[in-house]
């Protein structure tokens, strides 16, 4: 009975650890059921929170929309901390509404903007809270329009708009002329009247209180500044505004680096890199594994012609200098790859392709007023040569012959008659050719004479009527008699080419002569191309303008240099020492030539540029110039001043479109520019910040514009329509 008690026990024991370990197995397959249940019916999602830090290369400046215009890094900032009427969307493409509603007129001439509900600047509290108010719009706006405000390119834009109050959520715009493209203008940051009570408008540059520690109604307040040995450091944090996309990361931090190998120092505790560098392969200089977007903006770069420059008013000339440019050399040189044809971008150019045609060049230069010296100098002898070979006298060419010399010439008496004379010599019988007349023309000094090089023989009457004429060449040189003797080859196998008398391989053309020591001789593979000349003798020499920065501008430069060598066009390329001398020679337009490029914005509005009252206005004096006369060509047209207007001023989308179609083709042949290509920039982005879609961007600040999206941290939850009570139905189908 003992040992029966002991078995039982040792049985209850035992169902015991049984039991402990079925619990044990049921609970971890109901673990690994649910954790399969919830992979299954789970996805993740963003989740808030996580500081995103950025590198980038430039110089803080203190913040201010109004003045953000030539610095792309406070342009990032100021983008994060202000906002305006509008915003562009890059997705899109499309100005849609931020801080306000907009109602347009019919005639695009009234833009109504109502404030959304709820607006506060950044330094607003529940015990002082600062509203964004309809006076804060006027004074924004009101303030650019002063007379006296420091920035006259921004003013530019509001000129001949007035700006009303309607009510305390109502502001309204009303235009002078229509211009369908003026909600870009509402995109302009908003800024807090009461911030600058007090400071006149023509001091407001120098506000540098609120510059460094700026208030606006941005998704992102700015929260410090702070500056390291190596770097400025600006940090923003989420500012919460109702009715905005929900954003994720909670703070910004932009660092600001005086150069790439300072930024590049410090890259393990960057999320992104502003823009990324491309070495000479073209390959992005950064080290970590970023994702790398890349992107372009509606940019162009561009040589324009100064078409109040005599030497340039020839359009044959333009033309030729714009097919004998090969682009596709030129992106090569700077690691480039979108070419442009036409500067406006928002044509679709799928469908038509610019292409280097050499041959057409030199057809095109052939026919303009300047010419290869070679071509000149054949085209002399041709008229020569056709002179010498048609009428009663026939002299050779060139002859050898030395002073004191005599040249005999004969001819027939019936057509001189008597008492006619050569070179004012009188005309002999010849004493062994019955009907002819023979003459001695003398080299020594004296009427009539042959000197030394270039002659006119004459053949005239008694009464001096001129009876033929001809061109003698003479020399005292056996060289020189050799040279010229090989000349007059050449051009005698030059017309059997041009009438096809002789086969292929043995023809010649103009680009197979050169001019040597002021004669022709068969051009080798190692001569230059000769620069051209007009019919005054005047050497085509341009010089060609370019900024000190970027870098690339002076390559770009030297290989134009190159290719226009080759055809026959001298180029001086001239880089000012400083952007200010640059900016001076921009303004007198002191060029004949200007390697520089433009920018387009959102609204690819292209009357700034291309529109004739563009023009910077010589005559008035250095003391006049005007900043914004961005008409570098000092192109003008009546038809594309009219188009220009059409396409700013129509709401009417057909309208448009076949005004930038004909705008394109009337470009296109007066070439008062040839644009070259847009510039590519590469954005690099941490593999652990995800969400971002950069979208088509007109500015490099447009990045932001979709930062609602990007994320460092998920989490995990059930699909919508899911919960732990649908766990039975899933395990028991």
């Amino acid at each position: 009975m003992q040992n029966l008690s002991q078995w039982i026990a040792i049985g209850r024991k035992y169902e015991r650890w049984v039991f402990l370990a079925l619990v044990v197995l049921f609970m971890g397959s109901l673990g690994i059921l649910l954790r399969r249940f919830y992979l299954a019916h789970s996805e993740l999602s963003p989740s808030r929170g996580g500081t995103y830090i950025e590198g980038s290369v430039g110089e803080f400046q203190p913040l201010n929309p109004w003045f953000t215009v030539q610095n792309d890094v406070n342009r990032d900032i100021v983008s994060l901390v202000f906002s305006g009427l509008l915003r562009y969307n890059p997705e899109t493409q499309r100005i849609e509404e931020d801080l306000a509603t907009m109602r347009v007129s019919p005639d695009a001439r009234i833009y109504t903007l109502t404030l959304k509900d709820d607006l506060f600047w950044h330094d607003s509290t529940e015990e002082k809270p600062h509203p964004v108010t309809p006076e804060d719009v006027l004074f924004t706006f009101t303030t650019i329009q002063d007379p006296d405000f420091p920035n006259p390119l921004l003013r530019q834009n509001f000129e001949g708009v007035a700006v009303e109050k309607i009510n305390d959520r109502t502001i309204r715009f009303r235009l002078d002329q229509p211009y369908s493209f003026f909600p870009s203008n509402l995109t302009l940051g908003i800024l807090p009247a009461q911030s600058f009570a007090g400071v006149p408008v023509s001091r407001l540059r120098e506000t540098v209180d609120f510059g460094l520690a700026p208030i606006g109604a941005g998704p992102y307040a700015f929260k410090s500044f702070a500056q390291t040995e190596r770097s400025s450091e600006v940090t923003l944090e989420r500012f919460f505004r109702p009715g905005d996309s929900p954003y994720y990361l909670e703070r910004v931090i932009l660092r600001i680096f005086p150069d790439y190998s300072a930024l590049l120092s410090d890259i393990r505790n960057l999320d992104g890199v502003r823009i990324v560098p491309r070495n000479d392969r073209g390959d992005p200089v950064i080290p970590r594994p970023f994702t790398l977007h890349e992107y372009t903006l509606p940019q162009y770069v561009a040589l324009f012609f100064n078409l109040e420059r005599p030497v340039l008013q020839d359009r044959k000339l333009r033309l030729g200098m714009q097919l004998g440019t090969d682009k596709q050399q030129v992106v090569r040189t700077i690691s480039e790859s979108i070419i442009v044809d036409t500067p406006l971008l928002e044509i679709d150019t799928s469908d038509w392709r610019y292409h280097f045609d050499p041959a057409a060049a030199q057809g095109a230069l052939f026919e303009s007023n300047w010419h290869l010296p070679e071509k000149v100098r054949l085209q002399r002898l041709l008229e020569r040569s056709e002179a010498n070979s048609i009428g009663p006298l026939h002299i050779d060419s060139v002859v050898l012959l030395d002073t004191g010399a005599i040249l005999t010439v004969t001819g027939s008496l019936s057509v001189a008659g008597s008492g006619a004379r050569l070179n004012g010599a009188r005309l002999e019988t010849h004493p062994t050719q019955s009907g002819a007349w023979i003459a001695a023309l003398a080299t020594a000094a004296g009427t009539g004479s042959l000197q030394i090089g270039d002659n006119i023989v004459r053949l005239t009457k008694r009464d001096g009527t001129i009876i033929d004429s001809a061109y003698v060449w003479r020399t005292t040189n056996n060289a020189l008699y050799r040279q010229a003797a090989e000349e007059q080859r050449l051009v005698e196998l030059f017309l059997q080419s041009r009438t096809a008398q002789i086969p292929i391989e043995e023809r010649i053309s103009v680009s197979d002569l050169i001019l040597e020591r002021g004669m022709l001789r068969r051009r080798l593979a190692t001569d230059p191309r000769d620069v051209r000349i007009n019919e005054a003798g005047e050497r085509l020499s341009l010089t060609l303008l370019t900024s000190p920065t970027p870098e690339s501008y002076q390559k770009v430069a030297e290989n134009i240099q190159a290719q226009w060598r080759d055809l026959g066009v001298h180029v001086v390329i001239e880089i000012p020492d400083t952007p200010q001398e640059f900016e001076q020679r921009l303004l007198k337009r002191d060029y004949d030539v200007l390697l520089f490029g433009e920018s387009l914005l959102d609204n690819l509005d292209s009357y700034p540029y291309w529109h004739s009252s563009g023009i910077q206005r010589l005559d008035t004096g250095t003391a006049n110039l005007r900043l914004d006369a961005y008409n570098l060509s000092q192109y003008a047209s009546q038809r594309s001043d009219s188009l220009l207007e059409i396409i700013r001023e129509t709401g009417s989308e057909k309208e448009r479109t076949e005004a930038l179609r004909e705008l394109r083709e009337i470009l296109a042949t007066d070439v008062p520019a040839i644009f070259l290509y847009s510039p590519l920039y590469t954005f690099g982005i941490s593999q652990d910040v995800s969400g971002v879609s950069l979208g088509t961007l007109s500015l490099h600040s447009d990045r932001f514009l979709t930062l609602h999206r990007w994320y460092l941290k998920e989490q995990r939850a059930l699909r919508s329509g899911v919960s732990w009570w649908s766990f039975l139905r899933w395990l028991i189908p």
